[in-house]
């Protein structure tokens, strides 16, 4: 698995209350097949992290959405926990820039309740996925095809449900961002 990423960019789309474990273990994955990852977010300096409802580690956003653009990047990451993708959606540039990555037909993983941030960008419409059981009818709506299943892929996009699943996740996460790369 190593360096099978090397020159790879990915985005981590995340904010206050991500789920620790759901940003951490995908970003060390990253790392040790070789990508450089930078963690972006909707405000700059530090976002809290939690282990379910209890506060954990914090991580240092490397740029604001404001300030990039899916054009910068060869893959995104968006991590679960309930109130990260719940601000990520309420943030319009965040969901354009989710929204601009699915345009470009460019990678994205997604896990837990991160599939909130797919629903308003309109990326869940005719799509196949998972998520965290309570996101179920939230995807039906949007016109979404929800499973219960460890991990799904359909055509750029990997989701996952849990973080008992982030093996998996990884292990697909990884084979989808190796086949895609920014043209320079």
């Amino acid at each position: 698995m190593t360096e099978r990423l090397h020159g790879k960019k990915v985005a981590i789309l995340a904010a206050d209350m991500f789920e620790r474990v759901e940003l951490e273990e995908p970003r060390k994955a990253l790392w040790d097949a070789g990508a450089r990852a930078e963690i972006v977010s909707i405000h700059d300096g530090e976002i809290q992290g939690f282990d379910h409802f209890e506060p954990a580690t914090t991580v240092t956003v490397d740029r604001t959405v404001e300030e990039v653009t899916p054009d910068d990047y060869d893959a995104l990451l968006i991590p679960g926990g309930v109130g990260n993708p719940d601000q990520l959606r309420g943030d319009e540039n965040a969901v354009a820039f989710v929204r601009g990555f699915n345009e470009a037909g460019k990678p994205i993983a997604v896990i837990c309740h991160g599939p909130w941030v797919l629903v308003e960008a309109g990326v869940a419409r005719g799509r196949r996925l998972t998520s965290w059981p309570t996101l179920e009818t939230d995807i039906r709506n949007a016109g979404g095809e929800w499973v219960d299943e460890q991990v799904v892929v359909d055509d750029n996009l990997v989701t996952s449900r849990k973080p008992d699943d982030i093996p998996a996740f990884n292990e697909k996460m990884l084979e989808l961002f190796a086949g895609s790369r920014v043209a320079s």
